[in-house]
């Protein structure tokens, strides 16, 4: 194999790291970023096998309770660890100035790496180049549809949203995370011999949705820059 096997427990990366990141080079709206990570974490555990159960019907082999069960000890769990942590090591940490910030970017480097080893040398894995070419592009089209409509929709007079909440929004409402899917994927697909064939859209995915960010962060960030410029305007007008 190219590279070790990766294990469940080594995907349990932040799910809002590239977001954050986002919005950090942009200057949306952080705290709204973190909310919709995190909530969106614990959704998925009871929407995912819901929907399952909706597609599958009720005659599916699927076991529904022992999906639960592994997704809490998978996302939840980890999640209130990290808060606990965070109440009696906040102070500590913020004194120390560790670089959290290039671990965590290096760990979700890794973790993309080695999913992608992992997915792509398994013999069962049939992909031709045209296939894959035509769901990367597929891909990219349907997350610049829907960026595109959230920033229409979040822009539209009487929204009452800020231009930082927009940046949020265009970012968290095409949000899909490797350290949360695949996981998700093992756990539902357990035993199913195509997982990896089924696994590549979310692999291409991910590292897309970076792609584009990056790509759209400095056009981003000049609209925000004219949108405060505008605010500074009309605030100074006489009424």
């Amino acid at each position: 194999m190219a590279a070790q096997r990766v294990t469940d427990g080594e995907l349990h990366a932040p799910p809002g790291l590239l977001v954050r990141h986002s919005h950090k080079g942009v200057g949306g709206n952080e705290a709204a970023a973190i909310f919709n990570s995190a909530f969106g974490s614990f959704l998925g555990i009871i929407v995912t096998p819901v929907l399952l159960l909706l597609f599958l019907g009720s005659s599916s082999s699927v076991p529904f309770s022992s999906i639960f069960s592994q997704l809490f000890m998978t996302v939840v769990v980890p999640l209130v660890l990290g808060q606990v942590c965070r109440g009696f090591l906040r102070e500590y940490l913020e004194r120390r100035k560790l670089p959290f910030g290039a671990v965590s970017s290096g760990v979700l480097l890794m973790i993309i790496y080695t999913t992608f080893c992992d997915t792509f040398s398994n013999p069962h894995i049939e992909l031709d180049p045209t296939s894959l070419l035509l769901v990367v592009l597929i891909i990219f089209f349907i997350q610049l549809s829907f960026m595109l409509l959230t920033f229409a929709f979040s822009t539209r007079s009487g929204s009452g949203f800020s231009p930082a909440d927009t940046v949020a929004i265009v970012f968290c409402s095409t949000h899909k995370s490797l350290t949360l899917g695949i996981p998700m994927l093992k756990i539902v697909f357990k035993g199913y011999e195509h997982l990896s064939l089924i696994s590549v859209p979310l692999l291409i995915y991910h590292p897309a949705q970076i792609l584009l960010g990056s790509v759209l962060v400095p056009t981003i960030r000049s609209w925000m820059t004219s949108q405060q410029k505008a605010l500074k305007l009309s605030t100074l007008q006489p009424v």
